[in-house]
């Protein structure tokens, strides 16, 4: 099946897929493979920039094209499993994209992980092969299949063939793995299909208007890519740049707010995918009164809802810049994203997440206890299942229970109030307090502890912890037994130690309610003392 414009139809109907009626377009691309074609069409014009390095679309394709005949030397082939553990760089995108061609299934591994949670991961996918940069390198077990992460075209005369057809006749196969945190701790492998990430694409550029048939080859923006590859959100904006031409600038490192405002200037950067805490550190920046900014016309704010406080901050910290501010609900199960909200939407209703995409069916679980319902998504994007895993939050009825509340208004648009489910989100990055909870229990010394998040000013949220401990065990022997076994972002930086038991409520289970409100009055009367 082919990528070329005429698949890209704007005609939706009504399909059954694994015994589910799900609304999807009836001309569409069957394979992310052949989105690679579109490579062609863009030519020489610059596809990533990060740092000095700069790559073409055509050097891309070239790349691409070698990295694919090494993997094949490897003993790679259709349907394994490649794990890809690295910070955004063009060696990933490289990868990625080489492992699409040959049809293997790129496993998305968090670069943040430490050595337990990489350890957890391989254990449960046993990949093929592992590619991985310098740091994730250091962090495999001896003995990994570990291939080279270096990319170039140096393959001579004998290259893979990146054509139209990509071989796939099965959109319903894994097409990528990408983990996401759950309620109960640890990561979970979220296996998205073609049809997955195709129809998510899909309704994007119908909805914006840039469908293959409807952009030229004059088009094409330069956006700053800010957030991690390894999210779903990178997925989507990796597999959308390359069908309309985008050009991915890239920070050199860990993201600078100075850096960022010097991007934007040097390239002209149109768009920004960010979460809140780099917008505020940009806005704080002392450059951003000197640079030229004028370029930018959209900022897609994720992690948290756009109220008007934020529309306020961000009209008064970029002068001369009018930038819409589109936003949208989505989560990894569901493909990254089943809502949208125009800039115009954020403008009038601040706070709410817009309305369904396209072929995107939205219900509320009415629920007595918890005020608002729960928030149930039905759409062609959703995930095939956790791998490894018989448990799924897709009913019989293939609707997604996301664990999130809200309320959807006369107008359909969607209102997120809470969540159901326990999760601090810290700069964007979800963090399961069951995990840190059970990394906590397994320190000598610890006798219970309460994971929750408080109020930052910079990252949103921060992880607390309060933990009923015996003589001796201090702070800063948990943290350095929490960072060989999580994440960075997910080590609390806020502690609170006891010698006497933790609050218990009428269940007899830990007051984790009580003692959250406790912590955050507690720093909001420190604040204030601070003003």
């Amino acid at each position: 099946m082919n990528s070329t414009t005429s698949v890209w139809g704007e005609e939706i109907g009504v399909e059954t897929v694994r015994g589910t009626a799900f609304r999807t377009y009836r001309d569409r691309p069957r394979s992310i493979a052949g989105l690679l074609t579109f490579a062609d069409r863009w030519g020489e014009r610059a596809h990533i920039a990060q740092g000095e390095q700069v790559v073409t679309f055509t050097g891309l394709r070239d790349a691409v094209a070698a990295k694919a005949v090494e993997l094949e030397g490897s003993g790679v082939g259709r349907g394994d499993q490649v794990l890809l553990l690295g910070w955004n760089s063009a060696e990933w995108i490289t990868n990625f994209w080489a492992c699409v061609s040959v049809g293997a299934v790129p496993v998305l591994a968090n670069a943040w992980w430490g050595k337990a949670e990489l350890a957890d991961s391989l254990a449960l996918l046993s990949p093929k092969l592992i590619l991985a940069d310098a740091r994730g390198a250091a962090n495999l077990p001896a003995g990994a299949p570990v291939g080279r992460w270096a990319c170039d075209d140096s393959a001579g005369t004998h290259r893979h063939s990146l054509s139209d057809e990509s071989g796939q006749d099965d959109e319903d196969a894994p097409a990528a793995i990408v983990f996401t945190s759950g309620t109960s701790g640890r990561p979970k492998a979220v296996v998205l299909s073609h049809r997955s990430l195709l129809a998510g694409l899909h309704m994007l550029l119908h909805i914006t208007r840039r469908l293959p048939h409807q952009v030229d080859e004059s088009t094409g923006d330069a956006g700053l890519h800010t957030g991690p590859m390894f999210h779903i959100g990178g997925v989507q904006t990796l597999i959308r740049a390359i069908t309309v031409g985008d050009t991915l600038v890239m920070p050199s490192g860990r993201f600078d707010a100075g850096e960022a405002l010097r991007l934007v200037e040097e390239w002209g950067i149109t768009r920004w995918s960010a979460v809140p805490t780099m917008v505020a550190r940009v806005l704080e920046h002392p450059e951003v009164h000197r640079r030229d900014l004028t370029s930018l016309r959209s900022i897609t704010v994720g992690g948290a809802p756009v109220h008007a406080e934020f529309l306020a901050q961000l009209r008064a910290g970029l002068p001369g810049v009018e930038p819409r501010v589109p936003t949208g609900y989505g989560l990894t199960e569901n493909g990254g994203q089943a809502t949208a909200a125009s800039g115009r939407d954020t403008t009038q209703l601040p706070g709410t997440s817009g309305r369904p995409l396209p072929c995107v069916e939205l219900k509320v679980l009415e629920s007595a206890d918890l005020g608002d319902g729960e928030i149930l998504v039905r759409s062609p994007t959703q995930m095939v299942g956790y791998f490894g895993l018989d448990e799924s939050p897709i009913d019989s009825d293939g609707w997604l229970h996301t664990g999130d509340l809200g309320h959807i208004d006369d107008a359909g648009y969607l209102w997120i109030t809470g969540r159901a489910k326990d999760m601090i989100i810290r700069g964007g990055e979800n963090i399961a307090p069951a995990a840190v909870e059970e990394a906590l229990a397994g320190v000598p010394g610890v006798v219970e502890s309460a994971v929750f998040g408080v109020p930052h000013p910079d990252l949103g949220e921060e992880v607390m912890a309060v933990v009923a401990v015996e003589s001796g065990l201090t702070e800063q022997r948990l943290r350095e037994e929490l960072r060989a076994k999580l994440a960075s972002f997910a080590v609390p930086s806020r502690w609170q130690l006891q010698h006497e038991p933790l609050p218990t409520n009428h269940s007899g289970k830990i007051d984790k309610k009580s003692l959250a409100a406790q912590a955050r009055a507690a720093l909001t009367v420190k604040a204030g003392e601070g003003a």
